[in-house]
């Protein structure tokens, strides 16, 4: 288990990264190419900043990341990313004008996640009512055919969730990348291609 932690672990300090979590964001895009050079992208809870720097990395320079999260963090960015301490769920004006240059987002990824309590039902509860806030920004800022990804606790009420994205995405999978930790309860949602807002 340890060794196994060390290996991520050592490999994100050797290449760079602040956090392991980004092989999981490499681990999706490889399973369901997500990415393309010039697109604009809206990270969410995206410190320390590992995400970002893959993101921006993926954009190219003709690309954009916003990546906004309550924490901050001394990651040094690339030029096409910027980083907005900000709660993405309240439109502050500095989030409004961040999004404003970029809106509607090619793509939204998200790897927020609760404070633990060591409390499965609260864990599995907080991480859910995150995950659907996420969702309730898509229609307003991913545009058609659009893709989104989100991190979420496996749970009771982890499939009405999906079935709701399935409303909103023309595809949406369930995957849980190589690189999670075996005994985490943690899994990502892939929805494919945004319907849009349709009437």
């Amino acid at each position: 288990m340890k060794q196994y932690r060390d290996h991520y672990f050592k490999r994100a300090k050797k290449e760079n990264y602040p956090a392991r979590s980004v092989y999981k964001l490499q681990e999706l895009d490889k399973r369901f190419k997500v990415f393309a050079k010039g697109q604009n992208v809206m990270d969410l809870g995206a410190a320390p900043g590992s995400w970002t720097l893959f993101a921006a990395k993926k954009v190219g320079d003709n690309g954009r990341v916003l990546a906004v999260d309550i924490q901050s963090t001394d990651t040094a960015f690339p030029e096409n990313a910027t980083f907005l301490q900000a709660d993405v769920f309240e439109d502050s004006p500095e989030l409004l004008a961040a999004m404003d240059k970029q809106l509607p987002y090619d793509l939204i990824i998200s790897d927020m996640a609760p404070k633990t309590t060591g409390v499965k039902f609260a864990d599995q509860a907080n991480s859910l009512e995150l995950c659907e806030r996420a969702r309730d920004i898509v229609p307003s800022r991913l545009k058609k055919g659009g893709h989104f990804i989100v991190k979420i606790f496996d749970g009771p009420d982890v499939k009405e969730y999906i079935d709701s994205l399935r409303q909103m995405f023309s595809k949406v999978k369930r995957f849980k990348p190589k690189s999670c930790r075996e005994e985490s309860k943690e899994f990502f949602i892939v929805g494919l291609g945004f319907r849009g807002n349709e009437e």
